[in-house]
């Protein structure tokens, strides 16, 4: 484990879906939640239509960059199904960023708290980069950080594999040697090539390795703060 913590680390940056918590585990209930809701309402079935589209063209731009990304993910929705604005943002913030939060806690990765701590005991710094906003995910977590930014903020408006965000959050918390960083991802094609283009050293996770007692181990291996 040590050999991946570089030396008189300064600052751990953590993706936040697949990375912190059972992205998996996560999908399981929301699929029975779906199912609960909309098996007896067919007639709006439209909205699982929307939820298709909205991830599907994300997932398509990956590396995306342009003013507004906020607002124009759900005008790519809307090329896809004719149905209003309107509809689509009340679907998505209701299915993707406000529903699944009450199961996130249920589905933290083993020792995900506990190595926040330490973190925060040693006084190494934490943010979090998500393609996706992570305020409310965070909060259902009972996790903090220093810094949280998402790919769809103002100052960012770029897809990962983007190395902006990552830029933004070494700029804002006065990091200048990026050797003194950390990146922890789930996803090498969009995390670790955001950190490869960032040039900030990287740590790729998977649901094996976070259910065998990653979180913990690197909490106990952290370096003393000189």
């Amino acid at each position: 484990m040590k050999q991946i913590i570089p030396d008189d680390l300064k600052l751990i940056i953590f993706d936040v879906d697949g990375t912190l918590y059972d992205q998996s585990k996560l999908r399981g209930k929301m699929v029975k939640a779906l199912l609960y809701y909309y098996l007896p309402r067919p007639w709006k079935f439209k909205d699982i239509l929307i939820l298709y589209h909205f991830r599907k063209e994300r997932e398509k731009r990956a590396g995306f960059q342009i003013q507004n990304l906020e607002s124009e993910q759900y005008n790519w929705c809307a090329e896809k199904i004719n149905v209003s604005l309107v509809r689509i943002k009340s679907v998505v913030n209701k299915w993707i960023f406000d529903f699944p939060n009450k199961y996130l806690k249920d589905c933290v990765y083993p020792g995900v708290n506990l190595l926040f701590h330490a973190l925060e005991k040693k006084r190494i710094l934490t943010a979090v980069y998500s393609d996706y906003d992570s305020v409310l995910k965070m909060k259902s977590m009972e996790l903090s950080a220093d810094l949280l930014v998402s790919s769809t903020d103002n100052n960012i408006n770029a897809m990962k594999p983007m190395p902006v965000g990552l830029n933004y959050i070494l700029d804002a918390l006065k990091i200048q040697d990026k050797d003194k960083c950390l990146f922890i991802g789930d996803r090498m094609e969009l995390d670790g090539m955001c950190a490869s283009s960032a040039g900030i050293p990287f740590l790729l996770i998977d649901k094996q390795r976070a259910y065998n007692n990653f979180y913990n181990s690197l909490s106990k291996n952290l370096p003393e703060q000189s």
